[in-house]
């Protein structure tokens, strides 16, 4: 079904109108167009008027862009009139917008070589800057040398700061007016505070700047914060004091070692009165409202900044950087960088700093009206565009980077108004300026013929159609309002029979007036269409896939039905493997309807239960794993593979009852692995790291295994025969025991048998101690 037609849906009535509806839609002012069409068929698409008979008569503006001043880029700054260095071109573009249609043009940016520089010095001579002070007394000379390796045209100046001579920021008692170092032991003499005080214009004569630093002398304040920001201000707006030239880079380094007070700090000494962003320096060149207005914002300080494209220095102490370092994504162009307690490394952080600003160019928008859409691309030094950036880094002196600035009205400005806006390099003096003007009105508009004949001269007759005059009615201003008639009301009929109007409106002078409706617009010549009476899917109307014309759903491209709920698209039916729905059902209204038993998924991939499942998991692993088998071009492999989770392990286990076991062969081994689909969708695969193989056995082993096995059978067989001699043994002891049992000798009528032992009898006398002894010796 063919979509819905945006322009003749809007219900334009007027040329104007439809100019709004979509920068596509044209208009067509031909007189008759309308004879046999509505009202609102006027209000089409070009290609459709064209195709029903109105050529010539069409009218369809469109943007366009022309370039009012485009001077070429300038490739140095010094060897010229420096008013006449270019560093952006185009300087100035006009656009005519229609609303919705988007037009762009090309804006080149150039950091050109050798081009002027004014620098401004703001040091803080709070007394414990003492030591900085010491070692800047020649910086003019050194600096000079240095930044001349960078241009030839450079100048120097000078400024100081301490804090608001008042109460608590200050020492104001009577006995400190003079000194504010009275009783101070470690310098007992310093100059009375300050809050910021001009003391060199700019110049080229160094020397100046040497001896001016050599006579200041530090100062003391009371609290740790300082009043710089109220000296950054005055440096930046006081234009003509301190010398600022209009064709060169301006550059202000601020120096200190503490925090700044900032707004609504000048409430604690009773300052109510917001900055007012003026120069205040009298003619002794001292900032005279100190004592008067409170510290100025961050916001307006980097509106004063950007003003006079000043770009911001800070050189602060590192105990202080990383605040200084959120100031700076507060105030545009500006930089910080880390000062040393003792300011010895101030050459080298100025020429740094100064490089860092030279090397990057950032768009800038002033005074970009509401109804206005700009969007940037950027294309830098390599040469790739960069949708929705407006800077680029990195860039040498000399390099040339472009940006496409794409502009569009998103809508028409209440009266014929024009209004114009500025883009601008930040730090750079050089502008584009963009003039807008807006193509709202119709040209057939300017050729209208009030009391028109073909308006029964009541009305006038403009860009096809008849405005009537108060009182009349009708297509030509016929009628007037109140006539009534059975001719008028026969025409408010859409047959026989019918209701006026289809009883959703009023019939006056031969035309219904259809009534308005909370649910949507009733229309028609006979109000008998609406675009709200229309099938619905899930409480959607036409699904939300198509729009309601006059009770039926005029359906998007790619989707049918009376509510436009079923897509004609077959792609999101394709299975990774090429199949519709996986050869396992079909492809319904953009969705897979699985016929297969236990198929299910977006296109019924998953089916644990069908056969041959196991062999497309098996293509997954050799591709995943081994990079190979029928899937192993990495492309393919992802695509068709894309919801295998595989994990690898050296175990495998097979208990899960609602994995699914498969295995294939590999080179007389077996591969096993386990698969489960998961909720998600996807299929969670477990392998083992290694096929499972049965490896025959070697010589070594058959031969141990031979041996073995002999030792074993002798161990054996001796072990039997030690048993059948030990019970052959047993049983012949049991036999002797036995035999001897039975046996009864005599000893004594033993012929064998002798007595052991023998007698035999001795006779024999002796005297010993007159003693005769007589016996027998055994």
């Amino acid at each position: 079904a063919a979509g819905l037609n945006l322009c003749t849906s809007g219900s334009a009535t007027s040329c104007e109108e439809c100019l709004l509806i979509h920068p596509k839609c044209a208009w067509c002012s031909k007189e008759d167009f309308s004879s046999t069409k509505s009202i609102t068929s006027r209000c089409d698409f070009l290609q459709n008027l064209l195709a029903n008979g109105c050529a010539g008569a069409i009218e369809n503006p469109s943007s366009s862009i022309s370039v009012v001043r485009n001077v070429p880029l300038s490739s140095k700054g010094s060897d010229q009139s420096h008013l006449d260095v270019t560093q952006i071109t185009p300087q100035k573009v006009a656009l005519s917008l229609r609303p919705g249609d988007r037009t762009s043009f090309r804006v080149q940016v150039r950091q050109v070589e050798d081009y002027p520089v004014d620098l401004y010095y703001l040091m803080d001579l709070s007394l414990s800057m003492n030591d900085d002070l010491d070692n800047i007394r020649s910086l003019g000379t050194k600096l000079a040398e240095e930044m001349r390796k960078l241009t030839s045209n450079f100048r120097l100046g000078f400024g100081s700061f301490v804090d608001k001579n008042i109460s608590p920021f200050s020492y104001t008692a009577p006995r400190y007016q003079n000194n504010p170092c009275t009783g101070y032991k470690l310098f007992p003499n310093c100059v009375p505070s300050f809050g910021f005080r001009h003391l060199l214009s700019l110049t080229d004569k160094v020397d100046r700047f040497n001896e001016e630093v050599r006579k200041q002398k530090v100062s003391r304040n009371r609290d740790a914060p300082e009043g710089g920001f109220d000296a950054i201000l005055q440096a930046a707006v006081c234009k003509e004091k301190i010398g600022w030239r209009k064709e060169a880079s301006h550059l202000l380094v601020f120096t200190t070692d503490d925090v700044p007070h900032i707004a609504l700090d000048g409430k604690l000494g009773g300052l109510v009165q917001p900055h007012d962003g003026q120069c205040h320096l009298n003619e002794a060149n001292e900032y005279s409202a100190s004592s008067q207005l409170d510290y100025p914002s961050l916001a307006l300080l980097g509106e004063k900044l950007a003003e006079n494209n000043i770009h911001l220095i800070f050189a602060v102490t590192r105990s202080h950087y990383m605040l200084y370092k959120n100031f700076t994504t507060l105030i545009p162009g500006t930089t910080v960088e880390i000062l040393h307690k003792d300011s010895k490394n101030i050459i080298e952080l100025i020429v740094k700093a100064y490089n860092s600003i030279r090397s990057k160019v950032e768009l800038t928008v002033w005074d970009s009206p509401e109804d206005i859409g700009l969007t940037f691309t950027a294309t830098c030094q390599d040469g790739l565009s960069y949708p929705g950036l407006r800077k680029c880094g990195d860039l040498k002196i000399g390099d040339t980077v472009s940006f496409e600035v794409a502009v569009e009205a998103r809508s028409c400005p209440a009266e014929d108004a024009s209004h114009s806006f500025t883009i601008k390099p930040a730090g750079f003096r050089d502008t584009l300026e963009v003039a807008v003007s807006y193509r709202c009105q119709c040209g057939c508009t300017g050729r209208a013929a009030p009391a028109s004949a073909k308006c029964s001269g009541n009305g006038t007759y403009a860009c096809g159609l008849c405005e009537c005059e108060p009182g009349y009615l009708g297509a030509r201003c016929e009628c007037r309002e109140g006539a009534m008639g059975e001719l008028h009301h026969a025409l408010c009929r859409e047959a026989e029979g019918k209701p006026l109007c289809s009883g959703r409106g009023e019939c006056s002078c031969n035309q219904c007036q259809c009534y308005e409706s909370e649910f949507g617009n009733i229309y028609g010549p006979f109000c008998e269409c609406d675009d709200f009476s229309c099938a619905r899917y899930k409480g959607v109307l036409c699904s939300g896939h198509g729009e309601c014309h006059c009770g039926e759903c005029k359906c998007h491209a790619g989707y049918i039905g009376d509510n436009c709920n079923c897509s004609t698209e077959t792609d999101s039916c394709v299975s990774s493997d090429g199949q519709m729905c996986s050869g396992r059902g079909a492809c319904v209204c953009g969705r897979c309807q699985c016929t297969e038993p236990g198929a299910f998924g977006e296109t019924c991939e998953k089916c644990p239960t069908c056969p041959g499942v196991c062999s497309t998991k098996r293509d997954c692993i050799e591709c995943k794993l081994f990079n190979s088998g029928r899937l192993a071009d990495n492309q393919t492999c992802q695509k068709h593979c894309k919801d295998e989770i595989i994990t690898t392990v050296d175990v495998l286990e097979t208990d899960d009852p609602n994995a699914i076991l498969c295995a294939y062969p590999v080179n007389n081994c077996v591969m096993k692995f386990t698969y489960m689909e998961l909720p998600s969708g996807k299929s969670n695969l477990t392998v083992l790291k290694e096929p499972a193989c049965s490896s025959a056995p070697s010589a070594v082993t058959i031969v141990l295994a031979v041996i073995g096995s002999v030792v074993l059978i002798g161990i054996i067989l001796l072990a039997l025969w030690k048993l059948l001699v030990t019970i052959h043994d047993r049983r012949e002891f049991d036999r002797f025991q036995s035999e001897r049992s039975r046996a009864r000798y005599e000893m004594a009528s033993n012929p064998l048998y002798r007595k052991p032992i023998s007698t035999h009898n001795v006779e024999f006398t002796f005297n010993k101690l007159n003693k005769s002894y007589n016996g027998t010796v055994d």
